[in-house]
């Protein structure tokens, strides 16, 4: 019998969350395969976001698919339907985790110039404690994580190729994150982030 990696894997946070990192949930050559997959297969769109009242571009490629659509930042996602591959993969997780989810946002980051804001996933229709499975296929990009409140006590996690993360507990509540812009040459990168939307 597999062993259940969330009985061996630590919790990354120091306090108020739980936040587990499994840096090979995919090995290299089926991680290899799926962003090749989802880079040519999943409609991906560019569309403006409120930030301080304002509509700009998002600095990314953006997909919404499952059950229910979902908003934030002044914009509603449609969802499209299941894929078989997106489908596939989200009962993998759910598998492994125990958890379940009907939606999943897809991010692409084009390079080191595209990226995502500080920010906490909570928003109402993820309900009072949301659960997140984070999965990321291409370039490693730094994740960080700090106290909403206080802005301190930052972690920095480095999302590989193939790697889970997954936000359980009090984890959106206390703390917000982002994927800061590099100046670095970085090659694209692909991010799922499963949820279930009530």
């Amino acid at each position: 019998m597999q062993q259940n990696l969330f009985e061996i894997n630590d919790n990354l946070l120091p306090y108020g969350g739980d936040l587990r990192f499994y840096q090979q949930f995919y090995e290299i050559e089926e991680a290899n395969k799926l962003f090749e997959q989802l880079t040519s297969e999943i409609e991906w769109k560019h569309e403006p976001i409120k930030i301080f009242g304002k509509m700009v571009m998002q600095p990314r490629l953006t997909a919404w698919y499952g059950d229910k659509g979902y908003g934030y930042s002044g914009i509603f996602m449609q969802p499209q339907p299941w894929t078989e591959l997106l489908f596939e993969i989200k009962t993998k997780i759910e598998n492994f985790s125990g958890a379940n989810y009907n939606s999943v946002l897809l991010n692409q980051y084009r390079d080191g110039k595209d990226s995502n804001g500080w920010h906490r996933d909570n928003e109402k229709g993820l309900g009072v404690i949301p659960n997140i499975a984070s999965l990321n296929f291409g370039a490693t990009r730094k994740f960080q994580m700090r106290n909403y409140t206080t802005k301190k006590d930052l972690q920095n996690i480095y999302l590989s190729h193939g790697s889970l993360l997954v936000c359980k507990g009090e984890t959106q509540n206390i703390w917000e994150h982002t994927i800061p812009k590099t100046s670095q040459i970085v090659k694209p990168r692909i991010n799922l982030t499963f949820r279930l939307v009530l």
